[in-house]
């Protein structure tokens, strides 16, 4: 199978696993519009939920919305319990959607364990949306009434729709003269999938994430059976990400280790508040990267640096600080 890109999977307070766990197995030809398959549990998703930092409870939540949609859809009426198998995950950019889908398609496996059989399949919008004219709405319906309802036969499958808004765009903001025709339909073969697979396939969880939830069809949210808004870190978040950012360094670097008990450093944590966890992350890297001694000895990082590199990542454009300020 083909080696994950390592693309999206360093916000949230994320520790991406090395390059080297992402691959099970040989290299394969994938399909059209698949960009990656592994059975489940897979260990390196697992351990993006594990470094996924996220304000309150809301990762119990999740894993208890996707272990409920394989418990109770096979043993209910899906008339009096409409549940489609879809959960939604939106929030800005950086804060570990993509990250955080995949380590719940793990712990999901993990929690089923007895059943067995679980496996992942990963969709690339945009080698369906990149279709020619007249195509889209044919890789769409092939995808999911071919390729995905093959892997759901087989037995309990996860499927990721990242950018889902690429696929089910909302038809009432698409202007037909600015947009081809093809753009409708391919959102009315989403749809009509979906109800087709959620119909036939109880085993079968689907997992879309947006950075736009504003631009996802209005029918495709009504289809979710839960909509989590993943947020931007809180305070505490954000501290417990930059302490786990340094505590990785030091790992590399132990002198660095000394930065976390410096009493600057709580000034650092605070600066990082408004930050997405991508950039947190950065912050460490920004820090070392501030003098040359530092650049050449990692383990010479100081809390008054990370705490230069954060209040310097709070005025770039484009960050909005609690308050409202810039």
């Amino acid at each position: 199978m083909r080696a994950l890109s390592r693309r999206d999977q360093e916000g949230a307070g994320v520790r991406v696993p090395p390059a080297d766990m992402t691959t099970v197995g040989p290299p394969a030809e994938l399909v059209k519009g698949v960009a990656a398959e592994h059975p489940l549990p897979h260990l390196p998703f697992s351990a993006l939920w594990d470094a996924i930092l996220l304000d309150g409870g809301q990762k119990d939540r999740l894993l208890a919305q996707a272990v409920l949609s394989f418990t109770l859809r096979p043993t209910v009426d899906p008339s009096a319990l409409p549940l489609h198998g879809l959960i939604l995950l939106t929030g800005p950019p950086g804060t570990g959607k993509t990250s955080l889908a995949r380590g719940l398609a793990s712990r999901t496996a993990e929690a089923l364990g007895a059943r067995g059989g679980f496996h992942y399949l990963e969709v690339e919008p945009h080698a369906l949306a990149n279709a020619g004219l007249g195509r889209s709405q044919q890789e769409v319906r092939r995808l999911l009434g071919e390729v995905i309802a093959e892997r759901a036969a087989r037995g309990p499958l996860v499927v990721l729709l990242d950018e889902v808004e690429t696929l089910a765009a909302d038809r009432a903001k698409l202007s037909l003269e600015a947009n081809p025709v093809d753009v409708h339909r391919a959102t009315d073969a989403v749809l009509a999938g979906l109800d087709q697979l959620a119909a036939r396939y109880p085993n079968l969880l689907f997992v879309a994430t947006s950075n736009f939830a504003a631009a996802i069809d209005s029918a495709f949210l009504s289809r979710a059976d839960l909509v989590a808004m993943i947020p931007l870190p809180g305070p505490q978040t954000a501290a417990a990400i930059l302490k786990d950012a340094v505590a990785a360094l030091a790992c590399a670097y132990p002198a660095a280790a000394g930065v976390i008990e410096d009493p600057d450093f709580a000034r650092a944590a605070a600066a990082c508040h408004g930050l997405d966890g991508r950039q947190i992350r950065k912050v460490v890297v920004a820090a070392c990267a501030l003098d040359k001694r530092t650049a050449l000895d990692p383990g010479r990082l100081t809390a008054a640096s990370l705490a230069r590199a954060a209040e310097l990542a709070r005025r770039a454009p484009g960050v909005v600080v609690p308050g409202g300020a810039r």
